[in-house]
């Protein structure tokens, strides 16, 4: 823990005196040499235009020409670090290579295809490049309380292999329990691999877990380790929850794995999340989104397939599945196109849970929009927040959205981390994206694709229990004071 606490404040002292130096070597050589200052600026105003023609979106475009405005040198470094430090990354370049590689593996059953004319069926098969598939069994946990003596049962059950990847892990009671069970399948000769985010363990796991683990016979890595030296990369996390036992079955959704995400510790009131757990064919897609992040820092298998279970339709065709995964290298946007999609082809209503809501004009357009076509549009938030800074641009946004006739809850009993749509009793989706910018550019995700499946009624039953319990936040505005400090936080909302 004090190591960790360390390390981010050398990282932030490092910064702010990289800010300073620079900045006071800039006003000092303006001041002697004025020339040079107009040929800056004439080459602020070029970067600016060529940021603006490139941006595929202007919310986060804005930011950046803020910081040039505002700190013209430190602007102009941080945006030379940014693409060099794209360029250069081994861990970048090894990500994309192996994401290519890993399209081999995802083929998509040309009848499943054929059998249905779903425009977001279609979008999978021609964009996303994520198998659709029908020979699925899901079963939708509304709380961590409730996944978490199923995801230890099903561990104990491993026979072969156990893949373990999450952005949080803390010890106590959850985290102490399957260690346990992870032990004592890696003494049974079950191999088990752990992947779990370095800045998102930074005050919870030692620097040094990695090898506590590998001794106990767990293959383990922390993604993307946190260095003050070491580039803009270290911003893109892995946000994902994957958990694939002998390729049989999956757990994903929002639950990481601390004692909170159970409700064994009280933080922010009762915490609200979900799991979800996979039988079949779409278990695949897990496994190779693993594989995938896994091999691009180890290296070590040369074909997946090894851990593929095939199955022989056990599972009673029962809907459209897909699960999708979010590489924020690739700038794709699959996240964000998801949500839209989902949105935009509502007919009813449209229900969300996030814990955070910093959206850009896209999503905001299309749920007002949604609204003005009748749609009954809710979205549950936190009552308690986890962040406040975060959680006053999340209300800056909620003001808005009350405006225009979306109805937004604050979950009353404390916080809510589930990231859920729910849509006209036919599409669903349930993952790791947040309704927020690091989410949906910046971080590795995932989540699954729902359509026509009979868990969705489950999902419809958990959003209409939630949304009974809390608080409709009224049309009301905020004071000046809170709207101008909410203006300035907005402002900067994409790099938060």
């Amino acid at each position: 823990m004090g190591k960790s606490v360390l390390r981010i404040l050398f990282t932030i002292l490092f910064l702010l005196i990289q800010l300073c130096v620079i900045n006071l070597f800039y006003i000092a050589i303006i001041h002697r040499i004025p020339f040079v200052g107009l040929i800056y600026s004439l080459f602020c105003l070029y970067a600016i235009l060529m940021i603006i023609k490139k941006s595929n979106n202007y919310s986060f475009t804005l930011p950046w020409i803020l910081i040039f405005l505002m700190f013209p040198i430190p602007g102009s470094i941080l945006l030379l670090i940014v693409r060099h430090d794209m360029k250069r990354s081994k861990l970048l370049k090894s990500i994309l290579q192996k994401e290519k590689e890993s399209k081999k593996y995802l083929i998509q059953d040309e009848k499943i295809i054929k059998s249905e004319n779903s425009s977001m069926i279609n979008y999978f098969n021609n964009y996303a490049k994520f198998p659709i598939t029908t020979n699925n069994e899901i079963k939708y946990y509304p709380l961590g309380d409730d996944a978490f003596k199923v995801m230890i049962d099903e561990l104990k059950k491993a026979e072969k292999y156990i893949f373990f990847e999450y952005f949080i892990v803390n010890k106590g009671i959850f985290w102490d329990s399957i260690l346990e069970v992870l032990e004592e399948k890696a003494k049974a000769g079950v191999e088990v691999r752990v992947i779990y985010d370095d800045l998102g363990c930074l005050t919870t796991l030692p620097d040094n877990y990695p090898k506590l683990l590998e001794k106990k016979g767990i293959k383990c890595f922390s993604f993307n380790p946190f260095k003050a030296l070491s580039g803009v990369v270290t911003n893109n996390r892995d946000h994902r929850k994957i958990l694939v036992i002998d390729g049989k079955v999956a757990f994903s959704g929002g639950i990481n794995i601390a004692d909170e995400y159970i409700n064994k510790e009280k933080r922010f009131g009762h915490w609200k999340d979900n799991c979800i757990m996979l039988k079949g064919d779409a278990v695949w897609s897990y496994t190779v989104m693993f594989l995938t992040l896994w091999n691009a820092v180890k290296n070590e298998d040369k074909d997946y397939t090894k851990y593929k279970y095939e199955f022989k339709n056990e599972y009673k065709s029962n809907g459209f599945v897909s699960p999708y995964g979010l590489n924020p290298f690739k700038m794709d946007y699959i996240g964000e196109d998801i949500y839209l999609n989902i949105i935009n082809q509502a007919n009813k209503y449209v229900y969300i849970f996030t814990p955070y809501l910093i959206i850009d004009q896209n999503v905001s357009n299309s749920l007002i929009m949604a609204v003005k076509r009748g749609v009954d549009v809710r979205i549950v938030v936190p009552n308690i927040p986890d962040k406040k800074a975060v959680y006053t641009v999340t209300e800056s946004y909620v003001e808005t959205l009350v405006e225009n006739g979306i109805k937004v809850y604050k979950y009353t009993p404390g916080f809510i981390h589930s990231k859920v749509f729910v849509s006209d009793d036919i599409k669903a989706t349930v993952g790791t994206v947040n309704l927020d910018y690091r989410s949906l550019f910046f971080h590795f995700e995932c989540g699954c694709y729902m359509e026509k499946c009979d868990v969705i009624k489950e999902i419809k039953k958990d959003a209409d229990e939630t949304i009974a319990v809390s608080e409709i936040v009224p049309n009301k505005k905020v004071g000046k004071v809170k709207s101008f400090w909410q203006s300035i936080l907005r402002l900067f909302s994409p790099l938060m």
